[in-house]
């Protein structure tokens, strides 16, 4: 069995995390944000809502409104190929811009 370690900027735990989850009371944008930072980190962020639910433990329709979630703060970026093919996912983190 291979172990696989993610690095987390301390800011998703100290801050996003608080803010997700306590101020907007989405505790599954939360988990999909550290779903599609960990996909990143293994260079494959290109699935479906189906398999990001199947990531999380949560249905297919609440990773949708997690992802739109995300979306509208500015916390991932999402594109197409076209209408069929899985979304690549990539996850930003604006506060690293901010502090530079």
């Amino acid at each position: 069995m291979t172990t696989q370690a993610y690095a987390i900027d301390r800011y998703v735990l100290d801050t996003l995390m608080a803010d997700l989850v306590g101020h907007d009371h989405r505790p599954s944008s939360f988990l999909v944000y550290l779903a599609i930072t960990a996909a990143h980190a293994d260079g494959r962020a290109s699935f479906s809502h189906a398999e990001l639910a199947e990531r999380t433990g949560q249905s297919r329709r609440t990773v949708q409104n997690a992802v739109e979630n995300l979306k509208i703060r500015g916390l991932v970026e999402v594109s197409r190929q076209g209408p069929t093919e899985a979304a690549t996912y990539v996850p930003l983190t604006p506060w690293k811009r901010q502090r530079d």
